[in-house]
């Protein structure tokens, strides 16, 4: 090998150890690595950087402007309620979890359903009081192993098979692969089950940690022609809410308190929540529900185009020592008071009776430019705009389902492919106004396309140098003439080369390795070819194994050493059964 070769080796071990024993910036990490192999002249510009025009990598980024529009329209919480539930516990939340997920991922690219569910399931631990870290793992393997079981399942599936008719005018059904899918993915799912409890890390999100968070009171009031009407209270969602309780129900003057959650809501009830600022945002997302305060509905504009804003109030403010309807808070902010806390207590009773002091904590819906305007002002102390606290326009949610319909459909039958359904979706989202442009842009994770972009790069390197080549005709070569062994050994080796180059080009450097092989042993490439398509696809071990790994990195908050506690045996786990499985179905 030249020194290209060694460099190569030297960089790619690098950036896994760094990654495993740091908690250094995935993205930044990756860039590092291609920066040093292409100031080096390993790589060129080409070979570095093609990862940017990979057909994936730009499907991801469309994928985000789609979950954009099911963000904004409330889709997100219509996925929440009817796909995932109530869980009764942390297993019972991964079952239901995954099993819808590897059932989808069966029959269409697991990218999308992975990129749909993270927001959703994002919405549903924090509901719930669920860890991400315990979550978006099995999400991603979940869609992994469920991609196993059809040809369809996953692009490598394609591919290989693809270069099986090239070779031998032979290829593979679209269930054939199930015969070894199906048992890789409940194997796969029950270990998950079992292990996670020990293997996954607990780590939650800062706002659960904070032993003494600021309480509002917020009322809230039943939309008459709201689908909640007539639902009881644990069946509308509102009886386990993160972070919030339900204290009363006013209805018609009548004060129910200590509310059973078999009690039916009725139009025009009053809804008293207390509550940490994170979960009042959630609270004003929820369909049927309205602020108490008809104040909301006088300000100008549609209410998606508002935000939800801290502010506290200075010793200068007009309004202090008056009560917020005295003092005409909104017409003289453009803003509304939605509740107030003291001292970090939270203040009940009507908000227009509440007179105002110095240091109070308000919670206001407003435009954005009030904060623009406010920033600077002596009136206010502090102002800070809660993230992602725009009411959705529900009104708008069919479409964007439907939206996402289309692409499910389009994408699933062969109508479009993944990259071209996806566009269309997006340009929906778009031209409907399921989501805006600004917030398209803002919700798009830079640093997951970043991590992919650079992966390609390092997989080049170690294809162009040689040392993915060397490493598999020495590793073929020591298994000897036994089949078996053989087989063993190329799946290994195929699941190993996974974890470090992309999944296709795995695939594609041992096809070929794997036809020479059968021809030298006098057997069947099918077997072979079929051990290719498992371990490509069932990479666990490394975020950078698989796209949808790299995605959850993240929003789960992971460490690289994380996906090697759980991947690692479950790599080993699925390759015993399919190992076992495929010569049984496809024999030598």
């Amino acid at each position: 090998m030249g020194w290209e070769a060694w460099l190569t080796i030297a960089v790619v071990a690098g950036v896994l150890g760094v990654l495993t024993f740091t908690r250094l910036a995935a993205d930044m990490v990756f860039l590092g690595g291609v920066t040093i192999l292409l100031l080096t002249g390993v790589l060129d510009a080409r070979s570095a950087f093609g990862g940017l025009a990979n057909q994936g990598l730009i499907t991801v980024a469309v994928l985000y402007v789609v979950v954009s529009g099911l963000q904004e329209t409330g889709g997100i919480h219509w996925i929440v309620q009817r796909v995932l539930g109530r869980p009764r516990s942390l297993a019972h939340a991964q079952l239901k979890l995954m099993s819808p997920v590897a059932v989808l991922s069966a029959f269409m690219n697991n990218t999308p359903v992975v990129a749909m569910l993270i927001p959703a399931v994002n919405e549903w631990a924090r509901k719930f009081g669920l860890s991400n870290s315990k979550l978006m793992i099995p999400l991603s393997y979940a869609a992994i192993l469920g991609g196993t079981c059809t040809l369809i399942g996953t692009s490598t599936n394609l591919v290989v098979n693809g270069l099986l008719v090239d070779r031998t005018d032979h290829g593979l059904r679209m269930f054939d692969l199930a015969w070894v899918g199906l048992p890789v993915a409940l194997v796969g799912i029950a270990f998950i089950l079992l292990t996670t409890r020990w293997l996954l890390p607990d780590r939650r999100p800062p706002m659960q940690e904070l032993t003494d968070p600021r309480e509002y009171s917020v009322e809230m009031l039943v939309d008459p022609e709201g689908p909640l009407v007539g639902k009881s209270i644990e069946s509308a969602g509102l009886r386990h809410l993160s972070g919030m309780f339900l204290a009363e129900i006013d209805r018609n003057g009548d004060i129910l308190p200590a509310v059973a959650p078999q009690e039916k809501l009725q139009g025009g009830d009053r809804l008293v929540f207390v509550g940490v600022v994170e979960s009042v945002v959630e609270l004003q997302k929820i369909r049927g529900l309205t602020p108490a305060t008809d104040q909301v509905f006088k300000l100008e504009g549609h209410r998606s185009e508002r935000i939800m804003i801290e502010a506290v109030v200075s010793g200068s403010c007009p309004v202090v020592g008056q009560t917020i309807r005295d003092g005409r808070f909104r017409s003289r902010y453009d803003a509304v008071v939605i509740a107030v806390a003291r001292n970090g207590v939270r203040l009940g009773g009507k908000i227009g009776d509440i007179v105002i002091q110095p240091g109070d904590t308000l919670l206001l819906e407003a435009k954005q430019a009030f904060i623009d305007q406010q920033r600077n002002s002596r009136d206010f102390f502090l102002v800070s705009q809660i993230r992602d606290s725009s009411p959705p326009r529900h009104e708008r949610a069919p479409v964007a389902l439907a939206m996402l319909g289309v692409m499910v459909v389009t994408a699933g039958i062969g109508v479009l492919s993944m990259l071209e359904a996806a566009l269309v979706a997006a340009a929906g989202m778009l031209l409907t106004g399921c989501c805006t442009v600004e917030n398209a842009r803002r919700n798009i994770d830079w640093s997951v396309l970043l991590v992919i972009a650079a992966a390609f790069g390092l997989g080049a390197a170690m294809e162009q140098t040689g040392v993915a080549l060397m490493v598999a005709q020495n590793v073929i070569h020591a298994a000897g003439d036994a089949p078996l062994l053989n087989l063993v050994a190329v799946y290994l080796l195929t699941a190993g080369f996974t974890a470090v180059i992309t999944n296709n080009a795995a695939a594609l450097l041992m096809f070929p390795i794997a036809m020479a092989l059968s021809a030298d042993l006098g057997v069947s490439i099918m077997p072979f070819a079929v051990a290719i398509m498992l371990a490509a696809s069932a990479s666990f071990a490394t975020p950078i194994g698989y796209q949808t790994n790299l995605m959850v990195y993240g929003p789960g908050g992971y460490h690289f050493s994380d996906f090697m506690r759980i991947g690692l045996p479950l790599n080993l786990v699925t390759a015993l059964v399919a190992v076992a499985v495929i010569p049984l179905v496809w024999g030598f």
